[in-house]
């Protein structure tokens, strides 16, 4: 790092919300984890189930950790700097936290473009579904986010990285990401903030775009079809795709395109750092119909369990 005299950050989270600290605790604690238990529901129903073993549910079971990771590596910091006024990072802690969120934000733009992909070739191709989305190819559909996500961040984090740091070290934020820290930088940004923005844009909206477009067909071929318990079926398995894709995408394009950033990006971030991953177990399980019926059945076993051991 050229000249950079800061060997650590303070994240100042929500400062300006003094008054409010204890009720954003408490929020941020109930969000946290209810995304938790949400998601592991779902990953355990999706494992359990026969009836949710299609591709479909598989990448859902893979959101679903992925929005636990994703949850992770910021809010329990956040519930340290509110709690415990724990508000220090290190600047290699700093450095890790921003690639791994980013990285896993990436993942997540586009595991969801996966899964519309998955449920645009299910309506298209009904008959060639099953041969085409063999056990190979969705794992190897699975693991593509991962290597674009972990791949293509990296090179905005080490321009970030490289930057100098000598002057003030507070981050007005709730934890490390580009813009925040490039605004704190004594050296010249211009590198680090167009490979930022080239970055977020490419990561951000292509898969959108790409998620936009598999949704047009989509929405044409489902006009298509004759009966109407067949377009039902088929419109309630992808509104669910559409609202979750609607919720990530509109925060996170709105704060990575922007290469500089603004004061109000931590407000933004809390949606789809914490809010989100907290709505989705919801979204799938109340809006699916099969999800539903795996849990009555799931429900139905422990409740007999549980009397058969007192009788």
């Amino acid at each position: 790092m050229n000249g950079t005299a800061v060997t650590h950050f303070i994240l100042l989270a929500f400062a300006d919300l003094h008054e409010f600290q204890n009720l954003l605790s408490f929020v941020f604690f109930i969000t946290y984890v209810t995304s938790i238990v949400g998601n592991v529901f779902i990953i355990m129903l999706v494992r359990t189930d026969s009836s949710l073993s299609s591709p479909m549910y598989f990448f859902i079971s893979i959101l679903s950790a992925l929005e636990m990771m994703f949850a992770s590596v910021t809010v329990p910091k956040l519930l340290a700097n509110l709690v415990a006024a724990n508000n220090v990072i290190s600047f290699n802690g700093c450095i890790i936290q921003m690639y791994v969120f980013d990285s896993m934000g990436v993942t997540e733009c586009y595991l969801l473009a996966v899964m519309v992909f998955d449920r645009h070739l299910a309506i298209s191709n009904p008959l060639q579904y099953s041969s085409i989305m063999t056990h190979t190819f969705r794992t190897e559909l699975a693991i593509l986010p991962w290597l674009i996500g972990f791949g293509t961040v990296l090179i905005p984090v080490i321009f970030t990285a490289q930057l100098e740091f000598c002057g003030p070290n507070t981050i007005d934020h709730f934890f490390c990401d580009f813009a925040p820290l490039q605004r704190l930088s004594s050296a010249d940004t211009f590198v680090s903030r167009v490979s930022t923005s080239v970055t977020g844009a490419f990561d951000s909206v292509l898969p959108f775009l790409v998620i936009m477009g598999l949704y047009i067909h989509i929405i044409t071929t489902i006009t298509k079809i004759k009966t109407d318990e067949g377009k039902q079926k088929a419109f309630s398995t992808c509104t669910s795709h559409l609202i979750v894709a609607s919720l990530f995408y509109g925060t996170v394009i709105i704060v990575y395109v922007n290469p500089g950033g603004t004061n109000h990006d931590k407000y933004l971030a809390f949606m789809y750092t914490a809010f989100t991953p907290m709505v989705n177990p919801f979204i799938y399980t109340f809006r699916n119909q099969d999800v539903k019926k795996a849990f009555r059945r799931l429900l139905n076993q422990f409740v007999t369990e549980n009397y058969t051991v007192k009788q």
